[in-house]
């Protein structure tokens, strides 16, 4: 009989189980996430002139060079916030399909940054449009981190790697 040398070749790591449906709809609806935070800095930028306008509401004693210099830093950050949430979507939604425990964990973490968000973005300038965004792509989260925290959810990540 045919023994393998030690520390010869190794035997292949078991094949891990396919992710389960809550796991594959929940990055699905992440993949919706990031188009829908793409879609949220098209509508930051066409409406604005609402940014303008609010802050121009908010600070009336701005000079035009400093309502100019507000106004392109608040659409800078939001560009730049919005380009960032779609690069954490995708890497969130292959994460938990390769059932990576810690990505279910930062998910959870990023969905209550998403929810300070939210309420924070009352206080910000912005237009209708953009505030209803703002919830529809909470929303989409909100779908996610439930799907992920299933019972056939929690089985694959505790099988998965760390």
């Amino acid at each position: 009989m045919y023994q393998p040398y030690p520390g010869g070749a190794q035997s292949p790591e078991p094949s891990r189980p396919a992710a389960p449906t809550p796991v594959v709809r929940a990055a699905q609806a992440m993949y919706a996430g990031a188009a829908a935070s793409l879609i949220g800095i098209v509508i930051d930028v066409l409406t604005r002139s609402a940014i303008r306008s609010q802050l121009r509401s908010r600070n009336h004693t701005l000079t035009a060079s400093q309502l100019t210099t507000s106004y392109h830093a608040v659409l800078g950050g939001l560009i730049i916030g919005g380009l960032i949430a779609v690069g954490l979507w995708i890497w969130m939604a292959q994460s938990c399909k390769a059932g990576k425990e810690w990505a279910r964990t930062t998910a959870s973490v990023l969905f209550t940054i998403s929810t300070i968000d939210l309420i924070g973005s009352v206080f910000l300038p912005a237009g209708a449009w953009a505030r209803i965004y703002v919830l529809v792509v909470w929303l989409i989260g909100l779908f996610a981190i439930y799907l992920l925290w299933r019972p056939e959810s929690t089985a694959f990540f505790r099988g998965g790697p760390r």
